[in-house]
């Protein structure tokens, strides 16, 4: 008879195409449990959660999709940078790579805010702990954000990352 009932369940399931443990948010719906994006402090607090949680899919809907990370290179002096794409690679790896990441955002340093743009730089310390052998990377510095949405109903996605951190 058990076997009959998880049957009945998945199929059910099925049938509804959801999931009744984790329901559909309505269009245009923002869950602000983890930080409302709508606002500049709900993203870092958005930022930092997908961060803590190591979670891609909390994290990519806060890129924009012209999206742009940009540091500078000591060993070849020269500024670098990348893409969408190549974030969103990188920060999988990243959030696969560790058992633990612990991030501060500190004071904001500077911030210019209009309806569609805001420019953020404020401090930060981060602390990795890498899953292969419970080693931790710490570094700390300044992110220098550029926010933009379309309008003040829409949430902020970063456009612009400037890394200044320090090893």
């Amino acid at each position: 008879m058990r076997p009959c009932v998880a049957s009945l369940v998945v199929l059910l399931v099925l049938v509804a195409g959801c999931n009744p443990f984790a329901p559909a948010l309505d269009d245009g719906e923002v869950t602000t449990e983890l930080g409302d994006p709508r606002t500049v402090e709900g993203f870092f607090t958005r930022f930092r959660a997908a961060y803590e949680l190591r979670d891609a899919a909390l994290y990519e809907p806060l890129l924009d999709s012209a999206f742009t990370f940009v540091y500078y290179d000591d060993r070849a002096q020269v500024e670098r940078q990348w893409g969408y794409a190549d974030d969103l690679q990188v920060t999988r790896r990243l959030f696969a790579g560790a058992s633990d990441i612990q991030l501060r955002w500190r004071a904001v340093l500077t911030q210019q805010e209009s309806a569609t743009e805001a420019r953020v730089v404020r401090g930060f310390d981060l602390t990795v702990t890498l899953a292969e052998d419970g080693s931790e990377v710490r570094t700390n510095g300044n992110v220098n954000f550029t926010l933009v949405r379309r309008d003040t109903s829409q949430t902020w996605r970063l456009l612009r990352w400037r890394d200044e951190s320090e090893l």
